[in-house]
């Protein structure tokens, strides 16, 4: 008899534990993680102990996540109000590319808005391309210029599109030298909601 038939033997007759539950009590099989023996009960211990280790493990991945959320979107609103009481396209401009380094610690920031800084043709079809961000390792067209000497050190990017209803105003580029900083399999829910909050931001002064 094979252990799967053993095994579905009992699944599907589970009065047998009731029949047999004085020899179920003798029964012993081998320590998972030892030379002994542990009688049927202290195995089913073992597992439920195992079962709530990854429980636990679990619930503790996601509070740290929950946590993590809550800080992030605490520094998005951080940066929302540090953008009020600007009164000039360049106070904005050095507002947001300031605070980004400030609240999120990110190490560069390059903000081109079109009306000051008209893009490439290759810059400006990307941007129009792009619904949300988009982050990668290496610079997309002309602009790892943008961050000028840093631009050799720089292994990581986010594209942010800032837009003015369906057309785009200005692309906003984070970067860093650390390549795990942003990648392309990352989500940029956040980035999203920066990207958002900086395109508010500026359309009343373009």
């Amino acid at each position: 008899m094979r252990a799967e038939d053993v095994a579905s033997y009992l699944q599907n007759n589970p009065q047998f534990f009731d029949t047999y539950a004085e020899m179920l009590a003798d029964v012993v099989i081998p320590h998972p993680y030892g030379g002994r023996t542990i009688s049927l009960s202290e195995r089913q211990m073992l597992t439920l102990r195992e079962k709530n280790k990854v429980l636990e493990k679990k619930l503790h991945d996601m509070v740290e996540f929950a946590k993590d959320n809550d800080a992030l979107q605490h520094k998005v609103h951080q940066f929302t109000l540090a953008l009020f009481g600007t009164r000039d396209l360049p106070g904005l401009q050095d507002a947001i590319t300031r605070n980004l380094r400030d609240i999120f610690a990110v190490p560069h920031a390059a903000l081109h808005v079109w009306k000051n800084l008209p893009p490439s043709a290759e810059v400006l079809a990307f941007t129009d391309q792009q619904s949300q961000p988009v982050c990668a390792h290496h610079a997309v067209h002309d602009t790892a210029n943008w961050f000028g000497e840093s631009a050799p050190h720089l292994h990581s990017f986010a594209y942010l599109p800032l837009r003015a209803g369906e057309q785009s105003i200005g692309l906003l580029v984070l970067a860093s030298e650390d390549a795990q900083r942003f990648y392309p399999e990352m989500g940029t829910v956040f980035l999203q909601r920066i990207a958002e909050t900086v395109s508010a931001a500026l359309q009343p002064h373009l």
